[in-house]
């Protein structure tokens, strides 16, 4: 199967962490309006609830994933909504 595209540069989280060389995890990745799961590769592990950014797609539902931090969603993700913008 042909890679998604429109899947690389997404971001999500790990509901499976990933092991590595030792085998995939699972992600839940925005995408298309929504959120779709896809195995997730990583070349070291990551463990679970894990921000990742989707850096390649291998198709049939398959990417390869990285750690990624985003301070915006970080500032969300704490229930602050504060961004460091004025007020």
């Amino acid at each position: 199967m042909a890679p998604d595209e429109a899947v690389v540069g997404c971001t999500g989280k790990l509901v499976i962490a990933t092991r590595g060389a030792e085998g995939p995890g699972e992600a839940l990745v925005r995408v298309r309006g929504g959120s779709e799961t896809f195995l997730a590769w990583s070349d070291e592990p990551l463990e679970r609830g894990a921000t990742v950014l989707v850096i390649e797609s291998r198709g049939t539902r398959q990417v390869v994933v990285m750690a990624w931090s985003d301070p915006s969603l970080d500032d969300w993700a704490d229930g602050s909504g504060d961004t460091g913008g004025a007020r």
